[in-house]
């Protein structure tokens, strides 16, 4: 009976025993998938993280280059009138420059007739007196 009580002992422990080893491993199965759905979630969580981070860098890049753009647009526009403002004085001032040079040239010249209309008019006096006294 002792070694059936003993051939009995082994049987009961030695199922025991693989029921507690499957049902260790089947925890520890559980276990390291747990761990990996986690760890999957988390590079999930870190990649999303990180496409989000992209992503604003991104807006922001595109927000400055167009808010640079605008700005040398703005600036050249600003040029481009301060161009135009000084070529129409540059204009205006040429424009008054030849109209007072004509007026000179006009004075000049009606002050040259009107001095050699009078040396005529002395010098056909001037030729009338001096035949009068002759006479």
């Amino acid at each position: 009976m002792a070694s059936m009580t003993s051939a009995l002992s082994r049987v009961i422990f030695s199922g025991a025993f693989r029921t507690f080893q499957r049902t260790t491993n089947r925890h520890l199965a559980t276990a390291f998938k747990d761990e990996a759905q986690n760890s999957v979630r988390k590079g999930a969580d870190a990649m999303k993280q990180g496409a989000d981070a992209a992503k604003r860098a991104s807006q922001e890049v595109k927000s400055e280059t167009a808010s640079a753009a605008d700005e040398a647009i703005r600036k050249t526009k600003a040029m481009g009138d301060k161009v135009a403002d000084t070529a129409q004085e540059v204009a205006g001032k040429a424009k008054q420059t030849w109209d007072s040079v004509k007026e000179t040239t006009q004075k000049m010249k009606d002050t040259v007739k009107g001095k050699a209309e009078e040396s005529t008019e002395v010098i056909k006096e001037n030729v009338n007196k001096s035949m009068n006294s002759k006479n």
